[in-house]
């Protein structure tokens, strides 16, 4: 029977590079990224007893794993800066906009921090 390849291991390097740059993010949420060898990364999120996990992506592209952990580290960013309060009511780009102008650029600013931390730095 023929082996599949599913991810390279010049992918498979550049997505553990794109975890560990997202370190924080699992550390402050129930988000948690895991290596599932020939298959990828799989993306859990919204832990639930006794169920377990609600969401679960898979991953073979570390650009895009890139991308939906920033816009998980995103909103989560954002959210927290609201809770508690009727705006969390509203749609993160909703949010995003009545933040003050320099708490916009900070998030905005955390993109180029976090694409630093990998070794693909022509990311769009």
């Amino acid at each position: 029977m023929e082996d599949i390849i599913y991810i390279t291991d010049e992918e498979r390097e550049k997505c553990r590079q794109v975890v560990n740059a997202f370190a924080e993010l699992f550390e402050q949420t129930d988000v948690i990224v895991l290596d599932a060898g020939k298959y990828g990364f799989v993306k859990l999120q919204y832990y639930r007893e006794p169920q377990g996990f609600e969401v679960m992506s898979t991953f073979t592209d570390s650009r895009k794993l890139f991308d939906a952990l920033w816009q998980d580290w995103f909103e989560e960013q954002v959210l927290s800066s609201v809770l508690g309060t009727s705006l969390e009511e509203l749609e993160y780009e909703e949010i995003f906009l009545l933040l003050p102008k320099e708490k916009q650029n900070d998030l905005i600013d955390k993109k180029t921090y976090f694409k630093r931390k990998v070794s693909f730095r022509s990311m769009s």
